[in-house]
């Protein structure tokens, strides 16, 4: 009896021994859970804070890039409306001109080329007229006018242009007269007084013409 007795408090003291192993191991691994946890909420912490003042400047950057490259970009935008309005204005001046004045204009530029070089052009040999946007006409016509008893064989020249062109070659030297060489002088040298007549003071005040 007295040795059953032992045994059952023998296996009291081996439980409660575990179960205080057990306690000390769990509450162990929480201290660790913890101490880990406050590590890692701290790192967290801190990252973000980092993050925040990172993206917080590279925020305040951009702000400062675009602020800078903002007039630029006004001044691009004007002169590319300007431009626009200039190439309509020459545009609706080419569609007002009657067919007559287009071929007188061709004429003209073409006799100016051909009193620079005519004698590459006395020498007997047969010339070559290309032609663009012109009936065929219409290029004798002229040809005959500017070159007079001279034989020229008439080619129709590929599209290079909105505006008819006329070409004459030979061996020795082309030259050309063409409505777009007419409308880039009209850009180039009259620039000034074409954005005056469209815009006038406003072409100088970038909010009113933005």
């Amino acid at each position: 009896m007295e040795e059953l007795q032992s045994t059952e408090i023998l296996d009291r003291e081996i439980l409660e021994d575990a179960r205080k192993k057990a306690y000390r191991i769990l509450k162990a691994a929480d201290e660790t859970i913890k101490a880990a946890s406050g590590v890692w909420e701290k790192k967290t912490g801190e990252t973000l804070e980092a993050l925040s003042a990172k993206y917080a400047e590279r925020r305040k950057l951009a702000a400062a890039e675009i602020l800078a490259r903002l007039p630029m970009d006004k001044r691009r935008a004007k002169a590319e409306k300007i431009e626009s309005l200039l190439h309509q204005a020459v545009q609706a001046w080419y569609a007002g001109l009657d067919r007559d004045k287009v071929l007188a204009i061709l004429k003209t530029e073409l006799k100016k080329r051909l009193a620079e070089c005519s004698e590459f052009f006395d020498t007997g040999e047969q010339v070559r007229a290309l032609v663009h946007k012109l009936e065929r006409a219409e290029a004798q016509a002229i040809l005959q006018a500017v070159l007079p008893g001279k034989t020229c064989v008439i080619e129709e020249s590929p599209a290079i242009s909105l505006y008819p062109e006329i070409i004459l070659d030979n061996r020795l030297v082309r030259i050309s007269a063409s409505i777009h060489k007419t409308v880039d002088f009209l850009l180039r040298e009259k620039r000034a007084e074409l954005i005056g007549s469209l815009l006038g003071t406003a072409a100088f005040n970038m909010e009113e013409v933005l």
